[in-house]
């Protein structure tokens, strides 16, 4: 697995960052425990992990090109940036593909593409609700409107919605 080194890259691509490390390890945390709950592969856990610590690779970028972070813009400048950092620590073509389809989608909450994709979207959700400070009705929506595995709901009860 190739998941530490991808945190390792991660930390020197976000010149330490620590709000941004931070985010990327709470993401990873939620992702990991999301998909081991709901039985992924090995492979497509490994998938996974490595996209939850690669999925705001496009902020930097985004800031540079557009002065925003918004998730459209981290969606487009994602996976290009994604795919040389993940290049770089030996990951299979395979592998660097998905991981560039889930950056590439971790904002789009329609049409998700696979248990990967819904996986991520769920730990991101969780938090960024939290860090942001969402409304308990926004929260509700949410889990309304894209929230599907059981862990990820699970999650979103316990420590969201009390």
């Amino acid at each position: 697995m190739k998941t530490g080194l991808a945190i390792s890259a991660m930390i020197d691509y976000l010149n330490g960052n620590l709000h941004e490390v931070e985010h990327l390890l709470k993401v990873y945390g939620y992702a990991k425990a999301i998909g081991e709950m709901e039985g992924l592969d090995a492979r497509t856990q490994e998938i996974l992990e490595i996209a939850a610590v690669v999925h705001d690779i496009g902020i930097p970028r985004a800031i540079e090109k557009y002065g925003s972070d918004a998730g459209p813009y981290q969606e487009e400048l994602g996976p290009a940036e994604a795919r040389k950092l993940l290049g770089k620590i030996g990951c299979d073509e395979a592998l660097i593909e998905r991981v560039c389809v889930l950056v590439g989608r971790h904002h789009t909450y329609t049409d998700v593409d696979g248990l990967d994709c819904r996986i991520l979207l769920e730990a991101d959700y969780l938090v960024n609700a939290a860090f942001n400070h969402h409304s308990q009705k926004a929260i509700l929506a949410a889990k309304e409107s894209f929230f599907r595995t059981q862990a990820g709901i699970r999650f979103l009860d316990t420590c969201l919605l009390k």
